[in-house]
């Protein structure tokens, strides 16, 4: 009956993580193709792109399995269901899922190191070799074994950086080469996967810092604001035309008798030229809109987009109280730098830490939820990374727009949001740090009975508690998510500091989407310094 409960309880469990999986599949083929250049289309960079954005999305929906597996072993009352009564039982669930995490996690080493470095200098190198495959292939395997290089090093690193005291000064150099060769042993290379992972974790932070926090702001605002009506931006447009061309007549006027232009009127006379052609392309582009019909069904759903844009900033708004409160209850109450700011438990009331503790014990609603959370945090840093486009410092790389982005860019835009998505994970600890931690376990303790008598006999009674840092180490299971989170204490230390900035640039964004006017329908179709690969005419 036992090993009948538990079987029906695991297969529920992961029939809906298949179920996220499919959905999660076919999420990302829709995304890219959105954005995929109907030019430049490349099968391998579009599987490519494909393939990492479902990674990293189904190593997030792993989380809530990993929650629910830790939560389900226990009744209501802090005892052990009768299949998890057994140690090597609740040894095999966790080993199941911590086995899960080694392949995603190893699959996206590969895919951030190798597969993505590879395919993009590939294309890079596409031009310059005048279609010689083998060349292509021999510089964008030379270019990718850097990459393959620091790999292995972080690998190395997170393998042998000793987590705990070495032996004495009095042993001998065998001896501590042995001790570091038994602690990776031990271990099951479980630091070595971690140091990498949360190495790209803390670039995921930066990400997340410059894009999702812009984006949870200019997203929701511009669904509120709309954009300005097509027939008014035509109007304007034509007479900005018929400005540009009375002063290219009027230049040119200066030269019918015969002499030449100056410098400065030359000059003058290109600016306005190139201002011309961005203004007929933008006519065009207008043009087109005003006759599309998803312009007018956008128009009709107004009212929606009013409701979702204030659902979403609210939602926005939500977020950053749970992580201003759930850095100040570390603040408070951690043991500081040293200790990566790590606390087990909450000591002040986090509301989506509480809605997450109180969804968990009927499945799947928390599943769904932090699904949701996953997802917006990827709309809004798509919504983040099309406004602002990819930069390298002050260098603006690629724009992200539909229909119109570049192989290499949709790489570049994959290898971002796989590593956001890597970070949501933490951000997820940080909103809610009781429900990543141990999910709805509790734990059983016995009192003694109170008694007015003379004599009160061995009469004991049992409570229950949610399980925190004082709950006996076999009353809780940790979830294996938070091995992997908190394994090195000083990027705990990084990511905490990096949650004060994400608040920081959230509130900057939301001021300076608050200060925008509307934006235009054809937003980022046409710009003066658009090549002729990157602005593509044929729009249908």
């Amino acid at each position: 009956m036992a090993a009948q409960s538990f079987l029906s309880e695991s297969v529920l469990g992961w029939s809906i993580f298949t179920f996220i999986l499919l959905l999660i599949l076919a999420f990302c083929w829709v995304y890219i193709r959105k954005f995929q250049s109907r030019q430049e289309s490349e099968v391998v960079s579009t599987i490519t792109a494909i393939c990492a954005l479902a990674i990293a999305l189904i190593t997030s929906a792993l989380l809530p399995v990993d929650i629910f597996l830790v939560s389900f072993m226990k009744n209501p009352n802090g005892t052990y269901k009768e299949w998890a009564a057994n140690n090597e039982t609740r040894g095999q669930i966790e080993d199941t899922v911590l086995y899960g995490y080694y392949t995603l996690y190893s699959i996206i080493l590969f895919c951030v190191f190798l597969w993505i470095p590879f395919v993009y200098f590939y294309y890079e190198e596409r031009d310059d070799d005048n279609g010689n495959k083998c060349s292509q292939v021999k510089n964008a395997l030379k270019y990718t074994i850097g990459f393959a290089i620091v790999c292995v090093v972080l690998l190395l690193i997170g393998a042998f950086v000793p987590l705990e005291a070495p032996p004495g000064q009095n042993s001998t150099q065998w001896e501590k080469v042995q001790y570091l060769f038994e602690e990776l042993g031990s271990s099951h290379g479980l630091p070595a996967l971690s140091f990498s992972i949360s190495t790209l974790t803390l670039i995921g932070m930066l990400a997340v810092i410059t894009y999702t926090a812009y984006g949870m702001s200019v997203l929701p605002l511009n669904l509120i604001k709309g954009t300005r009506s097509v027939v008014y931006e035509r109007l304007e447009n034509t007479e900005d035309i018929d400005d540009v061309e009375h002063q290219i007549e009027k230049l040119k006027s200066k030269c019918k008798d015969g002499r030449p232009l100056s410098s400065r009127d030359r000059h003058n006379l290109q600016e306005l030229e190139g201002k011309l052609q961005v203004l007929q392309r933008r006519g065009r582009h207008l043009e087109i809109a005003e006759r599309n019909c998803c312009t007018k069904v956008g128009s009709a759903l107004r009212p929606f987009k009013i409701l979702l844009g204030i659902f979403f900033i609210l939602v926005a708004l939500l977020f950053t109280v749970a992580l201003f409160i759930s850095n100040l209850d570390k603040a408070l109450h951690s043991a500081g730098i040293s200790s990566g700011f790590i606390i087990f438990g909450t000591n002040l009331t986090n509301p989506l830490n509480e809605l997450l503790l109180a969804l968990q014990p009927v499945f799947p609603l928390d599943y769904i939820l932090i699904t949701v959370i996953t997802m917006y945090f990827v709309l809004t840093s798509m919504a983040g990374i099309r406004n602002m486009g990819i930069w390298f410092f002050w260098m603006r790389l690629y724009k992200i727009r539909p229909k119109r982005t570049r192989p290499q860019a949709l790489l570049f835009l994959c290898m971002i949001l796989l590593l956001i998505v890597l970070h949501t994970s933490y951000m997820i600890y940080s909103l809610a740090p009781q429900y990543v931690m141990y999910g709805s376990q509790k734990y059983l303790v016995q009192s003694p009975m109170p008694s007015a008598g003379a004599t009160s006999g061995n009469a004991t009674f049992g409570t229950t508690r949610i399980c925190d840092a004082d709950a006996p180490e076999d009353q809780c299971t940790v979830t294996r998510s938070y091995l992997f989170l908190h394994k090195f204490w000083f990027f705990s230390t990084i990511y905490y500091f990096g949650n004060w900035a994400f608040i920081g640039a959230f509130l900057i964004g939301l001021v300076v989407s608050c200060c925008r006017g509307k934006k235009s329908v054809i937003e980022g179709e046409v710009e003066a310094d658009d090549s002729d690969i990157s602005d593509d005419e044929y729009v249908h």
